[in-house]
């Protein structure tokens, strides 16, 4: 639903007299029940303060109104609404009616326009779109629905019914997108779709259609849908009853031999339902729960360690490790199972600045035997420059580099940072090795440690 600035006006001063007008028709009405029931004892004073009173009331109501233009409706580029109204609508239509479904379209691109060809022209494209969506909805019949500029390229649109109505809509909507240029720019639109049935929380159904927006452009990796509520019970619960499945896989040298052990961690719901960590993750990060999550997680692995092998490798959430309470838990877990050493694998997005300080924490680790990994090498760029400035033990390659045709077209790239990290004293390390010719290949290429179902498998820890 757009609006044209004439009937927004309409709409906030509509508003405005709807929430200022019972107010001064309680007041006349009070002022003439105390005429009509004691006009006879009435003091002069009444009738001054009577009048004061109505002149306060008219007052708020036109405070009321001039406040009201200052509520912000709609979006000042894209003429949709705001973020904050469109919930707000969006909240109403969910309670009052049963069936809902949402749609986030994104501007995939639209960072890269404000870059290369200004904000301005960023800002036109936004509009353009936003028209684009409405003027193809309305051709298809669907016309009066409330769509907001959420933030950067994204739109969300709120719809009547179950999203089966309109999944084949979206997809034709993509596709339509495909040669989409604004004056020789070039836009490239994503869709996403999500409904009540999933849950009826508003602020669930936004984070799925971002989840669902983020596995479109990095995995194809599906997992058993749970209603938001209902998982974070079941994580709660897991981790108060550290209810763990703990598993590893044995990671090998080039030389044949085992060197250490990576330990996968899943939490075991009620019924015996397995959550995996791409489902538990985001809820320990919504609800905070990170750090007494990664302690609890290393507690079990050190007292629970079964196998020759004295070195595990435990995934570690780069924010628990720069955390004083973490650290210092940390340290005295290490030195009460003293005979048991650890690599913790750090996997970060966002690229942390205070290097000095980070690489303080490590030292201070790394002299009680800790070892540190870095992950994800060759995909995101944060890998790369810890690589450079850290004081680390491990990379691992990104798993987009694990078969065969992948290595095979990136050699010089794998090479080039496999070079690198050598001459930092860095070992390499490649996982999810899963055949012979692709295994042969790696070890020609002298990636240091090696891991795959075509080595071993994953097995379970006794906990």
């Amino acid at each position: 639903m757009m609006l044209s600035q004439t009937k927004e006006r309409e709409y906030r001063f509509k508003l405005a007299l709807r929430m200022g007008l019972p107010i001064f028709a309680l007041i006349l009405a009070l002022i003439f029940h105390t005429l009509i029931t004691n006009y006879t004892t009435l003091q002069t004073s009444f009738y001054i303060e009577a009048i004061l009173l109505l002149l306060v009331s008219v007052y708020f109501i036109f405070f009321l109104i001039y406040r009201g233009f200052d509520v912000k409706i709609t979006d000042s580029v894209t003429k949709t609404f705001t973020r904050e109204y469109l919930y707000q609508y969006l909240q109403k239509e969910i309670r009052h009616k049963k069936d809902c479904t949402l749609i986030l379209i994104s501007i995939d691109n639209l960072n890269d326009i404000n870059i290369l060809y200004g904000i301005k022209n960023g800002d036109k494209v936004l509009k353009y779109v936003a028209d684009w969506i409405m003027e193809y909805l309305k051709k298809e019949g669907i016309e009066n629905i409330p769509i907001g500029h959420i933030k950067g390229g994204d739109f969300i649109i709120g719809l009547e019914g179950f999203k089966d109505k309109y999944s084949t809509l979206l997809e034709l909507l993509c596709l339509k997108s495909n040669n989409l240029n604004i004056d020789d720019i070039e836009v490239k639109i994503s869709g996403v779709i999500t409904d009540t049935s999933y849950s009826k929380d508003l602020n669930y159904l936004i984070e799925n259609l971002f989840e669902l927006q983020n596995k479109n452009k990095n995995s194809k990796y599906e997992e058993e849908i749970i209603n938001p509520n209902e998982l974070e019970l079941l994580v709660i619960d897991a981790i108060e009853n550290k209810n763990l499945l703990i598993m590893s896989q044995e990671v090998y040298n080039n030389a044949d031999g085992i060197v250490f052990r990576e330990c996968y961690v899943k939490l075991k719901g009620q019924n015996n339902k397995i959550i995996h960590p791409k489902t538990y993750l985001k809820v320990i990060n919504k609800l905070g729960l990170g750090v007494s999550f990664d302690l609890m997680v290393l507690e079990e692995i050190l007292k629970n360690c079964i196998y020759e092998e004295n070195i595990y490798a435990v995934n570690i959430l780069p924010t628990s490790l720069r955390n004083d309470k973490f650290l210092a838990k940390t340290k005295e877990l290490l030195k009460e199972y003293a005979g048991t050493q650890v690599m913790f694998v750090l996997n970060e997005m966002q690229y942390y600045s205070y290097i000095s300080r980070y690489n303080s924490i490590i030292k201070s680790l790394k002299s009680l035997g800790v070892l540190i990994a870095i992950d994800r090498l060759g995909a995101i760029h944060t890998s790369f420059l810890y690589l450079r400035e850290l004081d680390i033990d491990v990379v691992r390659f990104d798993t987009y580099y694990s078969n065969i045709d992948k290595i095979s077209q990136n050699r010089s790239i794998i090479d080039g940072f496999n070079v690198m990290a050598h001459e930092n004293g860095v070992k390499t390390w490649i996982k999810n090795i899963e055949d012979e010719a692709t295994y042969i290949l790696v070890k020609e290429m002298d990636i240091d440690y090696v891991e795959g179902k075509y080595l071993s498998k994953i097995q379970n820890n006794a906990n």
